[in-house]
């Protein structure tokens, strides 16, 4: 069975169309929830600074202005990971509402779990994306 990365929201459903992408948008700006666009070649989990594509869009009413915003980021980067956020803040502080991936690249280059022994019987885990066996920009 081939890799598939699963972060976010929606993660274990197969990939959202446009109108999908697009209800959960609608979903966002009826919550009042500010909305950003973010990329990255390197999905390691714990790689949660992703780049972001232009700046976050507050205040929206409608969500063509996020699918257009989103064409273009997969238009720049087709073999990258994209995801949508949807920021909260109501609380106070910045809190994500909602995060799903809506771009993948054509495979997804998969994970290795290192097993590391150490003293006293300690066992400890890494993981290691394969992407990272090549430069940023040549990746995926």
């Amino acid at each position: 069975m081939p890799f598939h990365l699963t972060q976010g929201t929606f993660s274990f459903l197969p990939p959202l169309n446009d109108d999908q992408i697009r209800a959960q948008i609608q979903y966002a700006i009826n919550n009042g929830w500010a909305i950003n666009i973010e990329f990255t070649d390197d999905p390691h989990p714990r790689n949660f600074l992703w780049d972001m594509w232009g700046l976050p869009m507050f205040d929206l009413q409608d969500p063509a202005a996020v699918m257009y915003e989103l064409n273009q980021c997969k238009e720049a980067y087709p073999h990258h990971y994209i995801r949508i956020n949807a920021y909260d803040s109501s609380l106070g502080r910045q809190t994500t509402a909602l995060s799903f991936i809506v771009n993948r690249p054509p495979s997804d280059p998969g994970m290795n779990v290192i097993r590391q022994e150490g003293p006293d019987r300690q066992i400890r885990y890494t993981i290691h994306s394969y992407a990272t066996d090549n430069p940023p920009g040549s990746r995926l």
